[in-house]
Order: structure tokens, then C-alpha cells, then sequence
């Protein structure tokens, strides 16, 4: 009775952590974007003001000198430099503001409501899957210490980002009007250095995770049958996987991989304008290319972070834990399990563990299931 009471109050707190964890992130979502009000001036401004000023901008006389400068009409500049020379005007960012406002924006937004949404309707038609015939009570490691730090750091540094850029993106359109500009102003500032900040130490994160994760991600014969099974997520199968199933791969090859390095070589060309080589239309085009691979990559995340959650039962402890239960294991990673057994690996249960950390390894030793990966 104890054995089973201490596993029932195990796997309820597990249960209680993963759901405070992302309401967590849902909260820092909605949160950091609003604290610009800690920064704003009691009052918003007069409206006789604007009101003005959006007059001046109505009637402005020199709006047909301005037309004639972007056309190109004649003129003389004592401009040099790799940028642009002899040219009053260019059209290079009003074409940058009309596709960010324009397809970017729309098209990005409703690309990342869809797939909230979807994930949401899955759950709910689905639910969560669950451990056939339940816990075993006997754990093997999963993710060692060093990779599940790599893991949270990344992910960590990858949630800052997403919200950092999706409100400075869509900060003018969907926050200004409830926040006012004063309160946006102030967040956008602090935004634009924590994204700038932030973005260099991820990059390096993703670099060493493509490094040390590649060899697990490359593809098998039986990835093929993961999908045609659908991937033990729809329906009741539970196709073959190794380390890493046919889905984490595609999230490793696609999203971490190909999306990850171009978010990572556009981000570095916006970020250090001087290297030499960026002009107005490489740097418009690498700040386009970077926020529609960031979306993108968004979206992949999402369905990344659900399956690991709330999606499956027990996989996020491999990534909090480093340790998983011994029929999850052989339910969603058969052939990694089989490997890390026939090279020696022990699972051990709770109260072996628990023993183990309290008398501490052998000296010379290697702990139990350290040796597999």
C-alpha cells in the first residue's frame, strides 16, 4: 500500500509541475509585454495633439518633393560608403514595411493561431497518452546531466526570444492599443536589448546541441514505419524508435538544424550591420527571412513542447528527472531500450535509487545507468 500511495503522490506532483510549468509560460507571454505600464507616465497625452499631428500628416506640402525623391528623380548626395550613394531616397524600407506589415504579419499570426489551435483540438479529442498497463516503478536514464542543462537552456533562451520578437513584431498592431504607446515603448526597449542580449548565447547553445545530437538523429529504415504508424500519438500502435523517434528527428533536422541556423545567420548579419558586406536590401531581406523561419520554427516548437508535456505521460522526466520509467521506455523507445540493456544497463527502482544517492557511488565506480546512451 505504501509503494503504491508513494507513486500515486509521485506521479501527481509530477502532474501538478508540468501544468504550472506551462501556465508558467503562458503567463510570461501575456506578463512581460505589459510591464511597460511600470515604466509609463501616469496619463496618456491630450488627444489635441495627435489629433494635430495626424492633420499635418494629412496635408503635408512636401509630400510631392518626398514622391519625387523615391522615384529616383535627379539629385546629388555626398554620401559614400558600400550603402547607398547618389541617391536621395530609397524605396528599400518601404518595401521592407509593407511586406512585414503586410503577408508577414498576417499570414505568421494565423500560422501560429492554427497550430495552437490544432494542438488544443488534438487534446482534447485525444487526450493524453498514456503508459500501457501503467508505471513499473523501474527507472534507466534517459538524458544525462549535461544534456538535459543544454536541453533547458535552449529552451529557456528559445522562449525569451519567441516572446521578445512576436511583440516587437506585432507589438504596434496588437499591444499599443492595450497598453498605449508610452507602456510599449518602454517594453519595447527592454525587449529589443534582452532579444539582442539573448540571441548570441542561444545561437552557441544550438550549435553545441547540432554538435552533440546529430548521430542520434541520423535516419533509419524504421523511422519510416514511426510515421506510417503514426508515431504512437494516433491510434493504439507503438511503432519501433531508437534514441530518437521519427518525430524528433524531423524537429532536430528541420526546426533545430535548418530553420535553427538561419534564424542564426540572419539574426548575426542584423545584429552586426558593420561586417562590410550588408547593404539596405541585405539587411531588409535577412530581418524578412529571419522572423518567417522564427515563426515557422515557433510553430514546430508548439508541437514539440506538447508531445513532450502534456501529450505523452512520462516523457517530460526524462527531461527533468534524466530518468524514465522502464514501460514508457520500452512502449515509445523499444530499440534504444534494448540497446542500453544489452550494453550493460540496470534499471533500478525507486527505493534503489533512493539507497544509492544516500550511500553515494562506489569510489571509482560509474552510477547506474550512466554508462548508456
Amino acid at each position: 500500500m505504501n509503494k503504491h500511495h508513494d507513486a500515486a503522490v509521485r506521479a501527481r506532483r509530477r502532474w501538478r509541475s508540468m501544468v504550472w510549468s506551462m501556465m508558467a509560460i503562458v503567463f510570461l507571454a501575456m506578463a512581460l509585454p505589459s510591464a511597460g505600464y511600470l515604466f509609463a507616465q501616469v496619463g496618456e497625452p491630450t488627444g489635441e495633439p495627435q489629433r494635430q499631428f495626424s492633420e499635418q500628416r494629412e496635408t503635408n506640402p512636401r509630400s510631392d518633393m518626398w514622391r519625387d525623391g523615391r522615384r529616383g528623380e535627379g539629385g546629388f548626395t555626398t554620401q559614400t560608403g558600400p550603402y547607398v550613394t547618389n541617391q536621395l531616397m530609397t524605396n528599400v524600407g518601404e518595401n521592407y514595411r509593407q511586406i512585414r506589415q503586410g503577408p508577414l504579419m498576417t499570414v505568421g499570426g494565423w500560422f501560429l493561431v492554427a497550430v495552437f489551435l490544432a494542438i488544443t483540438a488534438f487534446y482534447l479529442l485525444t487526450g493524453q497518452k498514456k503508459i500501457d498497463g501503467g508505471r513499473t516503478g523501474r527507472t534507466i536514464v534517459r538524458w544525462k546531466a549535461y544534456e538535459r542543462f543544454l536541453h533547458w537552456f535552449n529552451a529557456i533562451c528559445f522562449i525569451i526570444l519567441a516572446i521578445t520578437g512576436l511583440s516587437l513584431l506585432f507589438g504596434r498592431t496588437v499591444l499599443i492599443p492595450i497598453v498605449g504607446h508610452q507602456a510599449f515603448s518602454s517594453y519595447a526597449e527592454f525587449a529589443y536589448g534582452a532579444h539582442n542580449f539573448v540571441g548570441p548565447a542561444f545561437s552557441v547553445g544550438v550549435l553545441v546541441m547540432i554538435v552533440l545530437w546529430a548521430r542520434h538523429n541520423i535516419p533509419k529504415k524504421h523511422d519510416w514505419v514511426w510515421f506510417k504508424e503514426g508515431g504512437g500519438i494516433i491510434g493504439n500502435k507503438h511503432p519501433p524508435a531508437g534514441k530518437m523517434n521519427g518525430g524528433e528527428k524531423v524537429w532536430f533536422w528541420v526546426g533545430v538544424f535548418a530553420l535553427g541556423l538561419t534564424v542564426i545567420i540572419t539574426g548575426l548579419i542584423a545584429l552586426f550591420p558593420n561586417l562590410g558586406f550588408q547593404t539596405r536590401e541585405i539587411m531588409s531581406w535577412a530581418l524578412i527571412i529571419h522572423a518567417t523561419a522564427a515563426i515557422l520554427w515557433m510553430g514546430l516548437f508548439l508541437g514539440h513542447a506538447y508531445i513532450g508535456t502534456l501529450g505523452t505521460e512520462g516523457a517530460l522526466e526524462g527531461m527533468t528527472r534524466g530518468r524514465v520509467d522502464v514501460a514508457w521506455a520500452k512502449q515509445h523507445h523499444d530499440l534504444w531500450y534494448e540497446d542500453v540493456v544489452a550494453a550493460g544497463e540496470k534499471p533500478v527502482s525507486e527505493e534503489e535509487l533512493h539507497g544509492r544517492q544516500q550511500q553515494g557511488p562506489a569510489p571509482g565506480s560509474t552510477p547506474a545507468g550512466e554508462r548508456g546512451t
